[in-house]
């Protein structure tokens, strides 16, 4: 008789519990390795639009007491000279970001008068044309420079953050738990990366914040079934790691189900009633946590018993070479 039928038969899945969630792990899990790599794509294609702190350059935000389109608000910095300038609406109060990049090459002195003038002259512009309709309620300027060293060392602390988690899940377990634990946080990361790659979302600090939050919530999620299925090893001894593994999910459910909704409740609400940089994490926070939610049962489980089976086929092949 097959293994697969085994794990069909009635006699098999007595006492895991109720659900047979590795049963099409196969088909979601291939699925997330898709979305991985197209998300990895498309941020290769399209990159990131990163914000003021990454990229560099000034940053306004104004808002306006009457409806006004973007499109307008464009036309009017192409009128005042600045073509290149990235406009962006910020919720449902009439309110813009205003992205303006500095040139590379200036010197600190250079750069900063050319900042000062820049936000002195649209704030002219706009007392100019809309008078008090028109409120400068925030400016952001970073140097093209300070910028490129945030960016860089935003992906070098998510670098290093998947690096010690490798070697922390392969300590603590062993390391046929790690390929998986890591591959699950690399996939809620980079997904959610893709997506606002896609819709050309705004990529800020508070944004790469956000993800490190979600590797680490992630993490935790994963590091709860491994220490079960751990637990559950030396307890059911005749049974297989496939039937072991459905049994501590189906044990750590009402807890992960339980985790997930009590966080999304919070998220949900900054999503829709804060504003500014805390709906951004928000935002983030929510794609990354819709992930992370599947991904440590049907990414992390199923690569970690790939890993075994692999393992076993080698240890098999010694023995027979031996």
């Amino acid at each position: 008789m097959s293994q697969e039928v085994d794990r069909n038969s009635k006699s098999y899945r007595e006492g895991w519990g109720r659900y047979d969630f590795l049963g099409v792990a196969t088909y979601i899990t291939a699925l997330s390795v898709v979305l991985t790599i197209l998300a990895g794509v498309i941020i290769g294609v399209k990159g990131l639009n990163y914000g003021v702190d990454f990229a560099g350059g000034i940053e306004l935000q104004v808002q306006f007491k009457d409806a006004i389109k973007s499109e307008e608000v464009r036309s009017f910095l192409t009128t005042e000279g600045f073509a290149g300038a990235n406009v962006q609406a910020l919720g449902e109060n009439h309110e813009y970001f205003i992205h303006l990049e500095l040139e590379t090459g200036k010197t600190d002195n250079e750069t900063n008068a050319y900042i000062q003038e820049t936000v002195e002259k649209i704030k002219r512009a706009l007392s100019a044309k809309y008078g008090q309709a028109a409120e400068v309620r925030r400016v952001d300027t970073v140097g093209p420079q300070v910028g490129a060293e945030l960016r860089r060392n935003g992906l070098l602390a998510g670098f290093y953050a998947l690096l010690l988690i490798m070697i922390y899940v392969g300590l603590r377990f062993d390391y046929r738990f790690a390929p998986g634990a890591v591959f699950t946080l690399f996939h809620d990361a980079v997904i959610t990366m893709g997506v606002y790659s896609l819709f050309g979302w705004e990529f800020t600090v508070q944004t790469m914040a956000a993800i490190l939050t979600i590797i680490g919530y992630s993490l935790n999620d994963t590091v709860v079934i491994f220490d079960r299925i751990r637990e559950n090893i030396p307890i059911y001894r005749g049974k297989d790691l496939y039937w072991i593994s459905n049994k501590s999910i189906n044990e750590t459910l009402s807890r992960t189900l339980l985790t997930y909704f009590s966080t999304y409740l919070t998220v949900i609400a900054m999503l829709f009633m804060a504003d500014g940089v805390i709906r951004d994490f928000a935002r983030a926070m929510a794609i990354g946590m819709f992930l992370g939610c599947y991904s440590t049962v049907y990414v992390a489980t199923p690569i970690m018993l790939m890993v075994d089976r692999y393992q076993r086929y080698r240890k098999s092949r010694e023995i027979q070479t031996a």
